[in-house]
Order: C-alpha cells, then structure tokens, then sequence
C-alpha cells in the first residue's frame, strides 16, 4: 500500500479486508502489526459476510465434523471444513449453545481416561483465527442448570451465564435460583443477586442473542403461559418478553422453538393439529413484544421436517429433514415453497447449525487456554497433540499455571 496514504486511510482500507488476509499483513509493518493488534482495532472489526456453521456427528459415535458455509449468493457451493482447535476436539457430548460477535460457543465435558467425574466446560471458539479458551462451570451435582453466552456491544466482552436451579428434595421444584456471570476480560465467575428470574419460570434450553440481548424461551408453572426471559449483557438485568396470545397460550409441550432472523429475534410455532407438521414463523420487529408479526408458514410434503435450525441472512430457514431413513439439511424457500438439499447426510445424525461472522476476537490469546476457579492455566501441548483427552481434573494435572 502506498506510503502516500494517510495512515488513518490505510486503516480504514485494511479494515475491510477478511480475517486471513488481514493477519498476514500484520508482518508487512510495525505500524501496521501496532494497529491489528490493538484492542480497539480488535473491537472495531467486524466481517461483512455472514458464515453458516454445521455440526455434525452419528448418535451413537462422538466424531463431530464441521462444515462452515458461506452466506451469501454463492450459498452453498462456497464452504470449507474447519479444523477445530485442540480444545474444541478435546469436547465431549457437546452442542453449540450461541454465538455473538463472530465467537461461538458450545458447551460439553473432559473426561479422564480412567473415569474420574466429569469437567463440565464451554468453550469460546473463534473459527475464523482457530483460537479456542476453555472455561470450567460452576457446575454442583443435583443441581440443573441454563447456559446462556453472548458479548457486550460496548466492550466486546465475551460473557457467559450460568443459571443454577435449586430443586427442592421433596418435590422437586424450583425453590432458588443463583446466577454465576463468567467475563473473558476478568477470567472469573462472580455472583448476580439482584433481579433474578421468577422461580415460578422454567427456561427451555436454547438461547439467542440479538443487539446485546440474551433471550430463552419459558414457560410460568404457575399460570401455564410461554414467555420470553431476556438478559442484558451490558446491564446485567433480566427481564420478561410477553408473547401474543396465541403463542403464550399454547399448551402443546415443545411445540414453540426460539431463533433469530437478521437482527430480529422470531419465536417458531409447530402446528401439531395436522400429521404433516407445519411451523409457523413469528417475528418481534422493532425490538417491541407487542409487534410480533407471523412472517410465513413451512410445510414441505414430500420430506418430514425434524426442526427450524437456523435461518439464513437472506431470511430463508435451514431445516433437517427426513427420508428413507436419511436425515440431511435444506434450506427453504418460503415464496416457491421449494427445498434444496445442503449435501449433509446420514443416518441418525445429530445436528446444531449457527450463523457467525469473522472477527478479531481471541486472535492474541495463546493456545489451550483453561479458565478455572478464577486461575488461567495452559494446558501442555505435549499433552493436547497426543489427545489424552483429561488431564485437566481437579489435581490439574499437567497444566502449567500462567498467573
């Protein structure tokens, strides 16, 4: 690039470019590698171009593949199968819980080799730079627990929650809550006690983020009703999303799913009144509860639908379907009503699909990163390339403390 350039120019050019290019060119100059490297440039970045990640693997085996797909009008021809870090390898049992500015996170267990208990983890992945951090769950035995991920619009935090359900021994219902907030930029686990959730509220697994906003589907096991539980990353308040009353009304167990469209967050109504089933797509537009809008319904006759799993930039869905016995992903086209198939099939394959975008985010912290009980500790890489999948257990064994 040309000296003559303004530095501030050559910024705002080198900006745009991809995540790979962009890395390489932090060895063109010390000014050049001063910027990228720079916590505000590293803030600041942010992909044009949406990516679509699939995980894959067999019910009965733990070989997970992923597949990352680009979103945009060559989709689905552009794609290229990601090497995950070690640590994403090291993973077991796990499920992409979300993901928000470029990092994804999923969540699983170590387990030792000669079967102590579990190390229940989640991981922060960024797939675009191959930079993984491992963190360790306040998990307590008896105790169910919601995961929640997301990073603040204002500092690029990445934060996880962990909501813990205190079950009552005789009944079995939820008498208390704790909520443990883990912040990369802190690498401990502190307490929330102000503004938790209802007792009465039961979270359904899954989780979007959206502008700042976590978001879990729930049902009050008092009155019955579904509604949305909010979280804001920034403030750290919950809060209540009521949902039409057709939707909050809804009695059919697992029959509503939550996602995302665009910046728009869209609640997923099974209609199990027909054998066939049909979903119906609801979205919040505006950010305003009182503004959900049904979009259109997806109902393909010649495939069974399985599930909604993630929904393209364009607002077309990613279903998972089933024939003969084969169960493989199609993206649908809600005006044609036609399917095309993705090429991702098997038998009895589980899925998790989330969209991304390319950041910065992770690229300067070193490989094999474990966060536990407020410590950061690297695990040997000797250890990690010969995959002894558990020397991370409450001895820490061989883990090299970097206080």
């Amino acid at each position: 690039m040309s000296d003559n350039l303004p530095f501030e120019l050559q910024s705002e050019i080198i900006k745009r470019l991809p995540v790979e290019p962009l890395l390489r060119f932090r060895s063109v100059s010390k000014a050049w590698k001063s910027l990228i490297d720079s916590s505000d440039f590293t803030a600041d970045y942010t992909g044009k171009v949406q990516h679509i990640l699939v995980n894959y693997h067999h019910y009965l085996h733990n070989d997970h593949k992923y597949v990352s797909i680009v979103d945009d009008h060559t989709f689905p021809q552009h794609r290229v199968s990601p090497t995950p870090p070690e640590l994403v390898n090291m993973l077991k049992s796990s499920s992409i819980i979300g993901s928000s500015h470029g990092l994804l996170c999923l969540s699983g267990y170590f387990r030792d080799s000669s079967h102590l208990p579990e190390t229940e983890v989640a991981i922060l992945w960024n797939v675009s730079v191959r930079k993984a951090v491992s963190v360790v769950l306040p998990h307590v035995k008896g105790h169910p627990a919601d995961l929640g991920f997301g990073v603040c619009s204002y500092t690029k935090d990445p934060k996880i929650v962990y909501i813990r359900h205190i079950i009552g021994e005789e009944d079995q219902e939820t008498i208390g809550r704790q909520v443990e907030i883990f912040a990369l930029s802190t690498g401990a686990w502190r307490s929330l006690h102000n503004n938790l959730p209802r007792n009465s509220v039961e979270f359904f697994r899954l989780q979007v983020v959206i502008d700042g906003f976590l978001y879990w589907l729930a049902t009050n096991k008092i009155t019955m009703d579904n509604l949305i539980i909010s979280f804001d990353i920034t403030s750290e308040e919950f809060g209540e999303v009521n949902l039409p009353d057709t939707l909050a009304h809804d009695r059919s167990c697992g029959s509503l799913y939550i996602s995302k469209l665009r910046k728009s967050l869209v609640v997923i109504e099974r209609d199990r009144a027909v054998y066939d089933p049909i979903f119906i797509v609801w979205m919040m537009e505006d950010g305003d509860s009182k503004s959900f809008t049904k979009l259109f319904s997806i109902y393909t006759p010649d495939v069974s639908i399985l599930g909604v799993l993630e929904f393209r930039e364009s607002g077309e869905p990613i279903l998972k379907v089933s024939e003969d016995d084969s169960w493989y992903l199609v993206v649908y086209e809600p005006y044609s009503k036609q399917i095309g198939n993705l090429g991702i099939e098997g038998e009895d394959l589980a899925f998790s699909v989330s969209s991304y975008t390319e950041t910065l985010l992770l690229h300067e912290q070193p490989n094999f990163v474990i966060y536990d009980k407020g410590e950061r500790s690297i695990l040997k890489q000797t250890a990690a390339k010969s995959r002894r999948l558990s020397k991370h257990t409450s001895k820490k064994l061989n883990l090299c403390n970097s206080r």
